[in-house]
């Protein structure tokens, strides 16, 4: 049983498992509000499912691509709950989530704000119902999006106001049950957040 998290676009928290499916999800769709309503989402899917802290086996975090604010908001939210409860923290690509279930070649496309897109593409699932991702997490201009479906004939294009947290675990447990290896535990923001740190002292002259 896992509690996944998910905050590349909107803001979905969902408790899953294997064998029952989806226990209770929350989610939101508002890209400005993760850190007010995640908490209150996690407190709200737990009561839902009705289990206890210990009943989880691990917690998923979506590891994007997504703009740095909002992204680092779930990872940090994961990891800090994984801490804190003891349970190892499980990454996965949202756009993968996006793509799971999905039984044709797909092309998942996000809104990276800035009037720019995050996309990947995918062929047919493997043998296992996993997603085969073909290329991507990509950064792009969002008026070169016409080209990249041009360059990917026969996709379905899926553009996610949202990664739902349901399938991100989901998928999670399908790649533990299939024995595969989960993401890499590295954020995916592919853009360099807003603000940085200067190299050095800032130079004072008088």
């Amino acid at each position: 049983m896992l509690l996944a998290i998910d905050t590349s676009v909107g803001t979905s928290v969902a408790i899953v498992d294997l064998r029952l499916g989806v226990l209770a999800e929350r989610s939101s769709d508002d890209t400005r509000r993760h850190a007010e309503v995640i908490g209150e989402f996690i407190q709200a899917c737990f009561d839902e499912a009705g289990i206890a802290v210990a009943d989880l086996s691990g917690v998923v975090a979506g590891m994007g691509p997504g703009p740095f604010t909002g992204l680092r908001v779930g990872i940090a939210a994961a990891r800090a709950f994984a801490f804190g409860a003891a349970k190892p923290v499980v990454p996965i690509v949202s756009h993968d989530a996006v793509a799971f279930g999905v039984v044709q070649p797909v092309l998942v496309v996000t809104d990276a704000r800035r009037n720019e897109i995050h996309w990947s593409s995918y062929a047919m699932p493997d043998a296992a119902g996993l997603p085969t991702r073909t290329s991507g997490p990509s950064l792009a201009r969002a008026a070169e999006l016409e080209s990249i479906v041009s360059a990917h004939p026969g996709h379905r294009l899926i553009q996610a106001r949202t990664v739902s947290a349901a399938p991100l675990g989901l998928l999670a447990e399908s790649l533990y049950a299939n024995g595969r290896q989960f993401a890499a535990d590295v954020p995916l923001y592919l853009r360099s957040p807003d603000v940085t740190i200067s190299a050095g002292p800032k130079r004072v002259t008088g």
